[in-house]
């Protein structure tokens, strides 16, 4: 790979489909330190740019992400250090759910660690058949600490708790009845069964599907009578937007809603 070719590809569509792909194939995708900065201002540019509607996250080469570079992670063995960095990780994470729009993994190969958190963090997944799935970094003396957090409240506790502890691959048919990803199709096909998520979300008004993903995530951290009130009250708001009224209006009339975006 030319040494001059960016780590992170950003393109772009006519709809406001933002394309992210992790771009160090010969090191399948490793998250260093350059690469966790190139998603980070990614991930900031998309956040204040009210016309992105979704974001597909994907990668080059065999693997989709083979976790943090364990050779750059090596090369300072200090307590900072790897306190900075793993911040460094998370907040990039954390930002993914944040954006006030879905994100899309398209997962064309293995994922392991790191990569299995990104995957989690995302909020769909689409994956080649192919494709695979661990929290490896019990194989070598470190636990995944950091992709639990997405990983265990994707799938089941047992379930989570049994790929954090033994580091094994599960299959991307495992990852789908886990709840890891939303659908699994021949690697031919993955990029047509991730535009069916894409079409079907860009046709939905935008300021709904912002208020709701951001609902979403802020109920299921709650108690019920918390998640309920902030539920009726986001609801309540979204109801005021001009799209959802028209949405009523044109099934009380048994038309087709002309939504304004």
């Amino acid at each position: 790979m030319n040494t001059a070719e960016p780590l992170l590809l950003v393109t772009r569509d006519a709809r406001g489909v933002v394309t992210l792909t992790l771009n160090r194939p010969l090191a399948f995708n490793a998250l260093n330190e350059e690469l966790l900065a190139a998603l980070q201002t990614a991930i900031d540019a998309i956040d204040a740019d009210d016309t992105v509607r979704v974001v597909v996250l994907a990668a080059s080469g065999k693997a989709f992400c083979a976790g943090h570079d364990l050779r750059e992670m090596r090369s300072q063995p200090s307590l900072a250090y790897y306190q900075k960095l793993f911040a460094q990780c998370s907040q990039m994470m954390q930002g993914l759910q944040r954006l006030p729009v879905p994100v899309i993994a398209r997962v064309q190969g293995l994922a392991t660690a790191a990569g299995c958190q990104l995957v989690a963090q995302c909020d769909l997944a689409v994956a080649a058949d192919s494709a695979r799935f661990a929290t490896s970094g019990v194989n070598y003396g470190l636990f995944c600490a950091t992709p639990s957090v997405p990983l265990s409240r994707n799938i089941g506790r047992k379930a989570a708790f049994e790929m954090l502890v033994t580091g094994d691959f599960i299959s991307a048919s495992q990852a789908q009845e886990q709840g890891l990803i939303n659908r699994s199709v021949p690697l031919e096909q993955l990029d047509a069964e991730v535009e069916k998520l894409v079409a079907s979300i860009v046709a939905k008004p935008q300021v709904a599907v912002a208020m709701g993903k951001g609902l979403f995530y802020r109920q299921i951290e709650n108690g019920m009578d918390a998640a309920y009130e902030d539920a009726l009250q986001t609801m309540a708001c979204n109801m005021m937007d001009a799209d959802a009224l028209e949405g009523v209006q044109a099934f009380i009339e048994k038309r087709s809603p002309q939504f304004k975006a």
